[in-house]
């Protein structure tokens, strides 16, 4: 088989359930994607900073950022809880 001359390990079922699962990754990112401007507070909590200048504009949402990193690490926590 192609993929043991490779040297990669596992069987061609394994690359295709990879493939599925970066498929259903894309699919949620996508979804958060049209979803995020619906949520009129995303963006603008404490902690996100916008500079604007005449010709760029810096910005660095570290506040929304800290906030969907607590609200992933919750839910892994509590999936991994068994």
């Amino acid at each position: 088989m192609l993929w043991k001359g490779l040297g990669m390990a596992g069987s061609l079922g394994d690359f295709g359930k990879g493939l599925i699962a970066i498929g259903l990754l894309l699919l949620v990112a996508g979804m958060c994607c049209l979803w995020a401007p619906k949520i009129p507070w995303l963006g603008q909590l404490p902690g996100d900073m916008v500079v604007r200048r005449e010709t760029w504009t810096f910005y660095a949402p570290l506040g929304t950022c800290l906030l969907i990193s607590m609200a992933l690490s919750f839910i892994m926590w509590f999936l991994s809880r068994r």
